[in-house]
């Protein structure tokens, strides 16, 4: 690995450290922390005109030249997750994203469980692109027992010595690619904060201390099978040992109604505020640059206080009607598109354009996918698409409901833009872990869903009987269904949220939202598969309808 990616066996880099001059006894100093977390290659608008790299760059222009009208010094951090999500940017290894990032200026960022979706050389790759750090202080070398990448920052900010450390969740062991994370170690983040922290306190001795995280927000420490997040990470350490976390992975605005209530319903412009957990705030972007997160804090005496925190939405918009038609609207005053950083993206987004047309695999047949067919029985394009999915996460069997095929694909060569033409709505591969028992109860309302609607369900490595409002003879893998036994499905988020009237899978504790996007998880098992035998996909009696 290049020399940045070795540079973490020091510990860290403190280019500017030896120049902090330290604060003034009863003087007052002023930080901003601008965050984002979860980009995952939303590096253009969308077709909304809505979010977008240009428009954030001017929001953060304009907030850094407020605070330096103020006397305000200004840090920008990410929670990671830079890669896998739009086509654009996957197909040319996110470097229009880390290059966006560079010109945009940020500070520091934690690398998320999707920088490891790739070779390794991919990482390095991009770490060259990019002009800061990319941190985590939770991830070893296996075969050298050392820290693989580096662990934390030192920034100097007028006089203020601050620390910034990065943590990566530990599920990145079973959500990564096991051919490309094979040689790394991920460790607690909650003992390698401790061990950081104890280490800065004696060789470095910062006023702040800030982890830019990529673990997740789960309200009062309930995680479920997930790894801990930001919530069990406060409670760890010592009270006061970490003044903040610019957090990632769970994708979500972090705003409480009270101590661990999150506010629900959270709508682009309301008023957020963030959690607190023994002594350190926690801070959470929600997702793709649709916000730019801000907490204004005073340092004074040794002591930071919250001033005020704002989740500023970047070109969001709402449907209204005006004169009887809907129309989208922007919820706040539109932020103009930096034209430098336009420019200098807009090659990029041309040529992933160009990309999706390019030949990835082909067929021996058509693939159905067509509405008046798919909402009716089984498929071999629905159970294809369900395969993938059970494959990806690693499952016992997959549901896919049939309002998200949205066309067919002829037989002949299959290009990106056909997968995408399939699934268009970006949604997210969710795997769940339930009891036999609660899949039986899932399965006698997801099962049973009638023809001839977008809730009618695809099904691919599991077996059974419907009648009615009920199934029997469920057999996951050939075998009869063990109810004391736990198995592993996958759905996607659309439904897990409760789309299509299916059980709402979100506040289950085993379920997981992999990151993965289904149009992306399709071109790669098509890739990998090709050329595609239909026949092997088509349904040979495992759904039996009374």
């Amino acid at each position: 690995m290049s020399a940045a990616l070795l540079a973490s066996l020091s510990g860290c880099a403190t280019t500017d450290s030896a120049a902090v001059p330290g604060w003034k006894p009863d003087t007052t100093y002023n930080l901003t922390i601008l965050h984002t977390n979860d980009h995952h290659g939303r590096f253009w608008n969308n077709k909304y005109g809505e979010y977008g790299m240009a428009a954030r760059k001017t929001l953060i222009d304009r907030l850094r030249a407020e605070a330096a009208a103020n006397g305000t010094e200004v840090l920008l951090l990410s929670g990671g997750d830079i890669n896998t999500g739009v086509p654009e940017s996957d197909l040319q290894d996110a470097e229009p994203d880390f290059k966006g990032m560079t010109q945009i200026g940020y500070d520091a960022m934690a690398l998320g469980n999707h920088e490891f979706d790739n070779p390794l050389s991919v990482l390095e790759k991009q770490m060259n692109w990019a002009d800061f750090p990319m941190l985590s202080a939770n991830i070893y070398d296996m075969k050298t027992g050392k820290r693989k990448f580096q662990a934390y920052e030192i920034f100097e900010r007028g006089g203020l010595k601050i620390a910034v450390i990065g943590l990566t969740t530990e599920d990145t062991a079973k959500l990564g690619n096991p051919e490309y994370i094979s040689e790394l170690d991920f460790r607690d983040p909650k003992e390698e904060a401790k061990k950081v922290i104890a280490e800065l306190k004696k060789t470095e001795n910062p006023d702040i201390i800030i982890a830019a995280t990529h673990m997740g927000h789960y309200v009062d420490g309930r995680r479920g099978i997930n790894a801990p997040g930001d919530v069990a990470l406060a409670r760890y350490l010592p009270e006061g040992d970490l003044d903040m976390v610019v957090g990632g992975h769970s994708q979500e605005p972090v705003c409480m109604e009270g101590m661990n209530v999150i506010k629900k319903g959270f709508k682009p412009g309301d008023e957020c505020k963030p959690d607190y957990q023994n002594g350190t705030w926690i801070v959470q972007a929600y997702e793709w640059g649709k916000y730019v997160g801000k907490a204004d804090f005073t340092f004074r005496n040794g002591e930071l206080n919250l001033v005020s925190y704002d989740l500023i939405p970047v070109n969001l918009k709402k449907k209204v009607k005006v004169n009887g038609e809907k129309k989208r609207v922007f919820i706040q005053e539109e932020i103009p598109q930096d034209p430098g950083l336009k420019a200098f993206l807009q090659p990029y987004q041309e040529k992933g354009q160009g990309e999706l047309t390019k030949k990835i695999g082909e067929s021996n047949g058509k693939l159905e996918g067509d509405r008046s067919v798919v909402r009716f029985q089984q498929t071999n394009l629905g159970r294809m698409i369900a395969a993938a999915h059970k494959e990806r996460a690693k499952a016992d069997f997959a549901v896919m409901n049939s309002g998200g095929v949205r066309d067919s694909i002829e037989g002949g060569d299959i290009t990106y833009k056909d997968v995408l033409t399939v699934q268009p709505f970006g949604n997210m591969l969710t795997y769940t872990d339930m009891t036999g028992k609660e899949v039986m109860e899932y399965l006698n309302v997801v099962a049973t869903k009638p023809v001839d609607s977008g809730a009618y369900a695809q099904f691919y490595g599991i077996s059974m009987v419907v009648d009615g409002d009920k199934v029997s003879d469920v057999k996951i893998g050939g075998e009869a269904l063990d109810l004391a036994k736990t198995y592993r499905f996958t759905v996607p988020s659309y439904n897990a949220a409760g789309g299509d009237g299916y059980p709402k899978l979100i506040n289950h504790p085993g379920n997981v939202n992999t990151g993965f996007v289904d149009a992306e998880v399709l071109k790669e098992y098509i890739e990998k598969n090709s050329p595609i035998d239909v026949n092997a996909f088509a349904p040979n009696g495992e759904m039996v309808y009374k």
